[in-house]
């Protein structure tokens, strides 16, 4: 990198990705209003203390070769999410505690055999993607051989229009022809052997651990013979009724999704959607699987209160760690739904009456950004006072 880029004093944005970087410029750090950085897929081995901004917010190291972290890290106190998927790490450097503001955090596939205690107790931490790990893969690869996945040949499918896109693949519409007959089908192909997320054999093994529920998109089978040896999935599709809750967050928003400006609800229509994600949430904790990554933009809805949880690409199977750390992670999505509620509480048009129910919602909402993550309720009570409530309250 030049070594006059501070001379871009309102530089606030910067990719370099898939360039041959070994180590993440220490000019980055003269930057002033820097705040995003992105070295995705580079030969990064090194990151110097020098090379961090002030301001940093988002930091992007994905598929890298990084085996540490420098501790100076933790001085990064406006830092909200950190993608780190895909590298050599074998700790994270205790200073990272200090980053109280820390929301977002992708550790995938590197060589933890643990995690830190203090991880857990970060206030903001919601969206957390751990698979792949030492700790991790033992049982991924128990739950893809207990549980195989059915192998739907390429050949068979054909592909038509891309539905939508996110951090692990590409979803496109397909018909799958079997004989005489054909159906239509929703078809994920993986951008490759490493996402933002992880790999794509944990996100087949979370989505078999999962298993049916109503408001799961049903998995069909596994990709075989792609001429290219890439993978994907093969998924039920979704009636065109179905649209996102919302959008992925933006530069400026960081980790909080963005709405339509157009976004409105019904307070029923609001109470269904809630009950239905944490009903869906308690569902996959049950059969030890954590989301991670449990946003709007990965809920599609019909405007009438159905809802359906889907992408993977950041789950973490529970069931092979210890009863306390599975818990812990548990209430970092009880965080994730509270920021839902939030946002659905933001948009809804209420009508005469509604104020008792809104102020249950919103008490609930509250207890679940609580800034001490043992504090937080579990689902099965969120389930149950959800249920309690009636759009007559």
């Amino acid at each position: 990198m030049p070594e006059d880029l501070p001379r871009l004093h309102r530089l606030r944005v910067l990719f370099c990705s898939d360039n041959p970087f070994t180590e993440l410029p220490a000019v980055l750090g003269r930057c002033e209003q820097l705040e995003m950085v992105g070295f995705k897929s580079c030969r990064i081995e090194h990151v110097p203390a020098a090379a961090l901004p002030a301001r940093l917010r988002w930091l992007i190291l994905t598929d890298n070769r990084i085996g540490s972290l420098p501790p100076e890290i933790g001085r990064c106190d406006r830092l909200q999410k950190l993608a780190l998927a895909g590298n050599r790490l074998q700790s994270l450097p205790a200073e990272l505690a200090a980053c109280h503001n820390l929301e977002l955090l992708r550790i995938s596939a590197n060589r933890l055999t643990e995690l830190p205690a203090w991880l857990l107790d970060l206030p903001r931490l919601t969206w957390l993607a751990y698979a792949g790990n030492p700790c991790c893969i033992e049982q991924e690869q128990a739950t893809l051989t207990q549980s195989p996945i059915a192998a739907i040949a390429w050949q068979s499918l054909q592909l038509q229009q891309i539905l939508g896109a996110g951090a692990s693949g590409v979803i496109h519409l397909a018909e799958q022809r079997h004989a005489d007959s054909a159906r239509p089908v929703a078809v994920k192909l993986f951008k490759g052997e490493m996402t933002s997320d992880g790999r794509p054999e944990s996100e087949m093994a979370a989505c078999l651990a999962g298993g049916e529920h109503p408001n799961l998109i049903p998995l069909l089978g596994r990709i075989d013979g792609h001429p290219q040896a890439g993978q994907g999935l093969v998924m039920a599709l979704v009636g065109a009724e179905f649209r996102s809750l919302a959008g992925p967050p933006s530069l400026d928003s960081c980790s909080r999704d963005i709405y339509r400006a157009d976004s409105r609800w019904s307070p029923a229509v609001a109470l269904e959607l809630a009950s239905s994600m944490a009903s869906t949430l308690e569902h996959l904790h049950a059969r030890g699987v954590l989301h991670g990554d449990f946003y709007g933009h990965n809920i599609l809805h019909d405007g009438s209160g159905r809802a359906l949880l889907g992408d993977f690409g950041a789950a973490t199977l529970l069931s092979g760690l210890p009863a306390q750390l599975a818990a812990g992670l548990q209430k970092l999505e009880v965080r994730a739904f509270g920021c839902l509620l939030e946002e659905l509480l933001e948009r809804i048009a209420p009508t005469e009456g509604d104020d008792l129910l809104l102020a249950r919602l919103a008490a609930l909402r509250d207890a679940c950004l609580d800034p001490l993550p043992h504090a937080r309720p579990g689902f099965d009570a969120l389930v149950t006072s959800l249920a309690d409530l009636t759009v007559a309250d």
